[in-house]
């Protein structure tokens, strides 16, 4: 297959039937099989899977100066290989006949709306989170809401361009780029459909136009706001459980959805270990609980009596949003930290705190601190024979990225907590204390329970009333 960037046609060749159709599997990006008897028959193979047979061929006479046209006969599942076989035998002879099926089938159809576009996109596509369709919605119907109801054909470069210089200036760059990728997506399947229709975006591209080049928002070092940020959550942060799922996302670099979202029935401290189902990536993520991590477990299940019944299975439960637990709207709060840290705080700017302690400071492998932070692997050949992390490996990285987090903080810095209880509670940020007598009562103190998925829920000896100081 050919290993040029962009998109990819495959240099194969295969008789197309049944047994070879379903053999070949998806790649990263798209490539086609072509027919090794009949010219001009293929099979196209997308990354989710989908398999479609097409029909190419030239208009007219033929030759290379002539048109190129591509049809798509149907989707495998739906048609055989045989029934698209003589399907594409009859679109060949009607070609020789000096017919065009893709021009009869153009003029036979309506160009549609960008509403219609765009609705045809989420149907056919794989299933997606609700947020990822909340995002969708919110550039259709937002960014480019003034073009819903025009159809695809009257939608032209210099829109195109006004569309995004009006957004950058308005929006930023970020959503004036995300509008540009999602605009040019829903003309790429139309374009094969309608002759003559041309893709808006290809075209301000060619014409010069560019995307602003994507910028990620960076952190200064961490020795130096780390200090600062602790004391804007120590001191601006009211709400114990927003403090702790703030401090959870800083000793582990997980996204604040997966920490809001974390459920008691994913924690198993008998196993030290807690997993996350839904994901960024797609991929469950699995992590060890440190001593940090268990600290602020034990503060959160014995406070969780207070909530009601509903947010109860929430690690970081809320008695006022409609999940149970908390969301996102917690952007004042960043702003307040900020102010009483004296540095600029933002919750993904602990993912990046801790992707900066692990590779900066301690200079783990690359491919290790991806899997701690659930970052996608690179497609690298090497990186694709080798075994997973196991959990040992994992527990001695992340112990010692926290306890590196707690050095660059200042050991001796008192919590909130420590300071309401007189030094008689384990700060949950600072010091660090030796790894077996910590672990060992957080042991001591979990009972597996949850015989659904197999995970154990966080249950003390001493009853659901909370742990005892026997327990603790």
């Amino acid at each position: 297959m050919s290993t040029q960037p962009g998109k990819r046609t495959a240099n194969l060749k295969v008789t197309l039937n049944k047994r070879n159709v379903e053999s070949l599997k998806s790649a990263e990006k798209p490539f086609i099989a072509w027919d090794d008897k009949l010219i001009g028959f293929g099979l196209r193979v997308q990354p989710t899977g989908v398999r479609s047979y097409i029909v190419n061929y030239r208009v007219g006479t033929g030759g290379r100066k002539a048109a190129n046209r591509r049809l798509v006969i149907g989707r495998h599942g739906r048609v055989t290989a045989d029934q698209a076989r003589r399907l594409a035998q009859e679109t060949l002879g009607r070609v020789a006949a000096g017919e065009d099926p893709v021009a009869e089938r153009s003029r036979g159809r309506t160009v549609p709306t960008l509403r219609e576009a765009f609705e045809e996109y989420l149907a056919a596509g794989p299933k997606r989170k609700g947020s990822t369709l909340a995002v969708y919605r919110r550039i259709v119907y937002r960014s480019l809401g003034a073009w819903v109801d025009r159809t695809l054909d009257t939608i032209d470069r210099r829109d195109v361009e006004k569309c995004f210089l009006r957004l950058t200036n308005e929006a930023g760059w970020v959503q004036a780029n995300g509008a540009m990728n999602m605009l040019r997506v829903l003309y790429r399947r139309h374009c094969l459909d309608f002759q003559g229709l041309h893709n808006p975006v290809d075209q301000w591209r060619a014409a010069g136009g560019r995307p602003h080049r994507q910028r990620r928002r960076k952190i200064p070092p961490p020795a130096e706001v780390l200090p600062r940020w602790h004391r804007g959550i120590e001191t601006a942060v009211r709400n114990p459980v927003a403090r702790d799922a703030f401090r959870f996302g800083l000793y582990t670099g997980m996204r604040r959805a997966e920490v809001f979202g974390l459920e008691w029935a994913r924690v198993d401290l008998d196993g030290m270990t807690f997993r996350v189902e839904d994901t960024k990536t797609g991929e469950p993520l699995e992590l060890p609980v440190t001593r940090q991590l268990a600290a602020i477990l034990r503060r959160r299940f014995a406070d969780r009596s207070r909530f009601p019944e509903h947010s109860r299975g929430w690690v970081f439960p809320s008695e006022t949003s409609e999940s149970g637990h908390m969301n996102s709207g917690t952007q004042y709060l960043n702003v307040r930290i900020s102010e009483a840290g004296g540095a600029t705080f933002w919750f993904h700017a602990l993912r990046n705190c801790f992707i900066t302690v692990a590779d900066r400071d301690l200079m783990l492998p690359v491919s290790l601190t991806k899997r701690l932070v659930n970052h996608a692997r690179p497609q690298d050949v090497t990186e694709g024979y080798a075994a997973d992390w196991t959990m040992e490996q994992l527990r001695g990285a992340a112990q010692r990225v926290a306890d590196r987090i707690d050095e660059l903080i200042g050991a001796g810095v008192p919590t909130r907590e420590a300071s309401l209880q007189a030094g008689n509670a384990e700060p949950a940020l600072t010091g660090r204390s030796s790894a077996g007598p910590a672990q060992d009562s957080v042991r001591e103190s979990a009972v597996g329970i949850n015989a659904d998925k197999g995970y154990r829920g966080y249950r003390p000896r001493g009853g659901d009333d909370g742990p005892t100081a026997a327990t603790l």
